[in-house]
């Protein structure tokens, strides 16, 4: 049978503590799994946020793209000032 994980204990400070009773109170739920979530939610837009990052330089190393997207801000560029 696998353990349970070691818990982990937190000094917030009343900032973080009023930030963690309105994340719980606004979901329903209790303050720990306020804190469970607000950590997983936070990995996730990390995760999230350093593929985009890693995709754009991607994109700004593609020859190709890069001429395809002035293209297109030539034309965008045209299409604005003709109204």
């Amino acid at each position: 049978m696998a353990s349970a994980p070691r818990p982990v204990s937190l000094r917030l400070g009343v900032d973080g503590i009023q930030a963690l009773d309105e994340i719980a109170q606004r979901r329903g739920i209790t303050r720990a799994e306020a804190a469970r979530r607000a950590i997983a939610e936070t990995a996730e837009r990390e995760r999230r946020r350093s593929g985009l990052a890693a995709e754009a330089r991607a994109l700004m190393n593609d020859p190709a793209y890069v001429s395809e997207a002035r293209e297109v801000a030539a034309m965008m560029e045209n299409l604005r000032g003709s109204w």
